[in-house]
């Protein structure tokens, strides 16, 4: 008896083989160009909450490993974060886009990050025989935070322990990157102004902020979206490629969502990161279509004198 593998009949013509040869040859001048150099990748959104999906980005991040980049992965969880909550009977409260965060609700953030998330995500690269390690932006001095707050109707508001990245200690990933290793890092960062404490902070600054530490060439942020847009709702108006100045002036009339994301890619490449690119994590291995094609996917914000 023979093992049934496969109805499909593999397509072994001249015409296929070569059409494969001339993918892998376009890839070419991408894998000389980022040979050897940082891409920071924010992973989150759809891509983390679905299985096919969260198993295509470990292909992705150990693809990368192998082709000679050095990939490291930056992390949030809010869907999950909000799951966990309920479970707990905490209420969510969000105000000015942020998630105030009480410091019951600190914990489970942590928790659900570091003790979920995190470990997932490193199991999910290491199933594909690639070695990773998990960091919470409060191990070895990675993160530094401040508190921020938001003005709703001209009144402060106290967010709780909600705060930015101000300080980045680069080492732990270094090290990690030096033995071979993919450093994935969630975004959370001791209180630099209260000793203990810990601030739950926006995944996409964590990433910007560590990109530009680290002198990245790519800041590549996973959204839910094709990427931005110039006149939303119109799909047409789909931006391939923006320049710092022109993504400044486009800045204040972004939907709220988009804001914090193109706010990142913007502050990295204002700190020296050489591209940032938010891409649609809802398609199948998009990184590798980012990285390695010429064309790319989604919008990738580049420095001025690249106009």
């Amino acid at each position: 008896m023979t093992d049934h593998i496969s109805d499909e009949i593999p397509d072994n013509s001249p015409a296929e083989a070569l059409s494969k040869a001339n993918v892998l040859i376009e890839a070419l001048p991408w894998l000389k160009r980022f040979h050897g150099e940082i891409v920071v990748i924010k992973f989150g959104g759809n891509a983390m909450v679905s299985e096919e999906l969260s198993r295509a980005f470990a292909e992705d991040i150990v693809f990368l490993r192998l082709a000679g980049v050095l990939p490291v992965v930056v992390h949030g969880g809010g869907p999950q974060i909000s799951a966990r909550l309920t479970e707990l009977g905490i209420e969510s409260e969000f105000r000015g886009g942020y998630r105030v965060t009480t410091p019951e609700a600190m914990t489970v953030v942590r928790d659900v990050l570091r003790g979920q998330i995190n470990a997932s995500i490193v199991a999910g690269i290491e199933a594909h025989g690639q070695k990773a390690l998990g960091l919470g932006g409060d191990d070895a001095s990675l993160f530094g935070g401040r508190k921020r707050g938001v003005v709703i109707d001209g009144e402060p508001v106290d967010l709780g322990q909600v705060g930015d990245v101000v300080q980045v200690g680069t080492a732990a990933v270094i090290d990690a990157l030096s033995i071979g290793t993919v450093p994935v890092v969630s975004s959370i960062a001791p209180d630099l102004d209260s000793a203990g404490d810990l601030l739950n902070v926006n995944a996409d600054a964590a990433a910007a902020a560590l990109a530009a530490a680290l002198g990245a060439a790519k800041l590549v942020i996973l959204t839910d979206v094709a990427g931005l847009y110039s006149d939303w709702p119109n799909r047409e108006s789909l931006v391939s490629s923006i320049t710092t100045s022109d993504l400044r002036a486009l800045l204040p009339t972004l939907e709220s969502g988009m804001i914090p994301k193109m706010s990142a890619c913007l502050e990295a490449v204002d700190a020296g990161v050489q591209k940032a690119a938010i891409i649609d994590g809802r398609i199948a291995h998009s990184i590798l279509l980012e990285v390695f094609t010429s064309e790319g996917i989604g919008t990738e914000v580049v420095p001025e004198e690249e106009s």
